[in-house]
């Protein structure tokens, strides 16, 4: 049974965060992605395989090897997502910041 994959759950792990960073720069086989980590190569392709479930990851054949790369258009679509948050917390750090400036600087000028 494949239940489908939630995106960001699958982004919640730091392992597959760093899997992502990795392939940002090119694709790569699971070996070569594996080597970069300190846990068991089948923990890493399962760390794949739902990164590729919820399609993150698009997993290219390339004769005996499989090639991982990111899915620029599922990538946009979380980013998309995220986007209206986190105009909302720079306008909520811009105000405090505005706040503690004025705060300083009548403390200054007592």
């Amino acid at each position: 049974m494949n239940l489908r994959r939630d995106v960001f759950q699958a982004i919640a792990d730091p392992t597959r965060r760093a899997i992502l960073l990795l392939l940002a720069a090119q694709a790569l086989p699971a070996g070569a992605i594996a080597a970069n980590f300190d846990t068991a190569r089948p923990t890493v392709s399962k760390h794949l395989q739902i990164l590729t479930e919820c399609e993150l990851l698009k997993a290219e054949p390339n004769g005996r090897e499989i090639y991982y790369q990111l899915n620029p258009q599922k990538m946009k679509e979380v980013a998309d997502f995220i986007e209206p948050f986190r105009q909302l917390w720079e306008e909520r750090f811009n105000t405090l910041e505005a706040l503690m400036k004025d705060y300083s600087s009548k403390t200054n000028e007592s």
